[in-house]
């Protein structure tokens, strides 16, 4: 493995490397701070511990060759006030330079002291998006001279829904490199840095278990949202030939209250709960659910759970992903030499608990295509109608039926729907 020397750090960022034990790169400070360090805009896609906070760090510090002038050369956005602790005391281990003064931003009772700080004299901001905006429009952050704007952890700013101030933050710098690092990248990630981003080289570091673990086969259904979520699965339990039995897990109670509403519109007695509460329809073992012939799906809530032997149930199906990858990994986890299916359904907020889940698995999620015949609802709002004639009824049920029990392309192999066929004998 080649040592930092064959990167381009200044010879007193290297000295500070191999002084704290850092004697090689990590494959994503391998793969990216060339590039970086040559002036490109990078979005670096790599999971949970693969190095990217450091990587900044070091991309910042790298910058300063000359004394600093006490205005603001980079500022590195990250999602919480922990985070602007964490980064800001890795420059403080990493920097041997006194001179650069690092002034870290963050929601808090009072302003006069983060204030004051940028007063001083700031080289490297590392702020919240929403306390970088405020200051900003209090004149007190100046972005004149902003050579370096770095995103860090970005999947997690969209699911605080900050795209507004980091776009904003963005169009006020006249002109400099823009980094974005990230767990996952999908689609709204993508609309957030569009703008901003200027032919940006995108480079992706997948690190997996070597020691991978034996589990059933795993199928990811990438969906836009809650309501496109409860048609695919109703899509898929309609056809009563081919899921014959399944178990269907959801993170709460609230979420599983609102798509058993749904499917037990046309599944009625043949849906039901694990450990139903007062009358509630369902079953009190799952035991009794796989001996039952005319049960097909059960919901088991995730906050509820316990200890459960799954074997001989042809679908696992993943509603939501557990937060605990872990309760994932031991639902999934062959015991015996049988044919279950795993499928998951994940927004694009969740794609990184799958991320998580296939760096600890050591295994892949196969992406599956979405069926032909499933109803996508949109996540934009709905204009208000124009009269009252044009008003449609409601319909109540999110699934809006389109002969789904007779399309059954699910975009399964010919060898794989034969086994699945074979698991008719569970209904």
């Amino acid at each position: 493995m080649p040592g930092f020397d064959k990167i381009k750090l200044n010879k007193q960022l290297i000295r500070s490397l191999n002084e704290l034990g850092y004697t090689s790169p990590k494959d994503v400070q391998q793969k990216t701070l060339n590039r970086i360090i040559g002036g490109q805009d990078v979005i670096v896609i790599a999971p949970e511990g693969a190095g990217k906070t450091t990587t900044l760090v070091l991309t910042a510090l790298n910058r300063f060759n000359y004394a600093p002038e006490g205005v603001p050369k980079v500022l590195i956005l990250v999602p919480e006030a922990e985070d602007v602790h964490i980064t800001v005391a890795l420059f403080e281990r990493l920097n041997k330079n006194t001179s650069i003064s690092i002034v870290g931003l963050y929601v808090t009772p009072g302003l006069d002291a983060q204030l004051d700080a940028l007063a001083d004299g700031a080289d490297i901001v590392v702020a919240t998006p929403d306390r970088a905006r405020a200051i900003y429009l209090k004149l007190a952050l100046n972005l004149n001279k902003m050579e370096l704007y770095i995103v860090d952890d970005a999947d997690r700013m969209i699911k605080k829904g900050m795209q507004l101030p980091i776009a904003e933050l963005a169009n006020s710098i006249p002109k400099a490199q823009h980094l974005v690092f990230t767990d996952v990248m999908h689609g709204r990630l993508e609309t957030m840095i569009a703008p901003f981003m200027k032919q940006p080289a995108t480079i992706e570091i997948d690190e997996l278990e070597e020691t991978t673990i034996d589990t059933h086969q795993q199928l990811l259904y990438n969906v836009p949202n809650f309501l496109t979520k409860v048609n695919l699965l109703n899509l898929f339990m309609y056809d009563a030939e081919v899921f014959t039995k399944a178990v269907v897990f959801i993170s709460n109670r609230t979420t599983a209250e609102k798509v058993y509403q749904s499917m037990s519109r046309r599944m009625h007695e043949a849906v039901g709960y694990l450990n139903p509460h007062f009358d509630e329809h369902g079953f009190k073992t799952l035991e009794e659910f796989k001996t039952n012939t005319e049960a097909r799906a059960i919901i088991i809530i995730t906050e509820d759970e316990q200890q459960l032997d799954l074997s001989g149930i042809p679908f696992l199906i993943h509603f939501d992903l557990p937060a605990d990858k872990e309760t994932y990994i031991n639902r999934v986890t062959k015991t015996h030499d049988e044919d279950t299916i795993a499928l998951a359904f994940a927004t694009d907020m969740e794609l990184s608990l799958v991320k998580r889940i296939e760096q600890a698995t050591g295994n892949k999620m196969e992406v599956a295509e979405l069926p032909e015949d499933l109803v996508i609802v949109s996540d934009a709002k709905p204009k208000a109608p124009k009269t009252p004639k044009e008003t449609e009824p409601e319909r109540g049920a999110a699934f809006h039926e389109k002969k789904a029990s007779n399309n059954k392309n699910y975009n399964y192999s010919s060898g794989e729907k034969a086994k699945m066929n074979m698991k008719k004998k569970h209904g």
